[in-house]
């Protein structure tokens, strides 16, 4: 990290705040306490964000992410602690077309349920009821990336 992300990251994160309502400007607003009493964090740690001194811890950064309203992939790359290369967003495997026919490997249906966040306790349940509307083996394994696309479409993307 350096002065520069820090700084970009602080301003960013105050815009935030004043944008959700935060009295960060005043001496007795309360909006630093507010948000900090929100997210369950230190005022110091709000404070010392705000006064560039230093940049949050990622558990803060992850309550911080979940009061104001923001993906915490946002708050990493927007601190420079990650590229959004580094850390890719798994919609964009949903809103991707499938691969033509014979250009690839498509995903299991293990690796549709692992992508749409099927929780592990009913990961079998769901495979079982899928297959049940493929034809065969071969087809199982092409139409996975089929369902992940029909579910991203009316899935919509899940904040931290």
């Amino acid at each position: 990290m350096n002065t520069q992300d820090l700084e970009a990251f602080a301003a960013w994160v105050e815009d935030l705040m004043r944008e959700r309502g935060y009295d960060i400007d005043s001496p007795r607003g309360g909006g630093k306490s507010r948000i900090a009493d929100e997210a369950g964090v230190h005022r110091a740690a709000v404070t010392r964000l705000l006064q560039r001194q230093s940049m949050p811890d990622l558990e803060t950064t992850r309550r911080l992410a979940r009061v104001l309203g923001v993906p915490v992939r946002d708050m990493l790359i927007r601190s420079g602690r990650l590229t959004a290369e580094e850390l890719a967003d798994p919609h964009d495997y949903l809103a991707a077309p499938a691969p033509p026919a014979g250009s690839g490997r498509r995903p299991t249906l293990d690796e549709v349920a692992d992508l749409l966040g099927v929780p592990a306790d009913r990961r079998e349940m769901f495979v079982r009821v899928v297959e049940q509307f493929l034809p065969n083996e071969s087809e199982r394994e092409s139409a996975g990336a089929r369902v992940l696309i029909q579910a991203g479409t009316a899935a919509s993307p899940a904040t931290d």
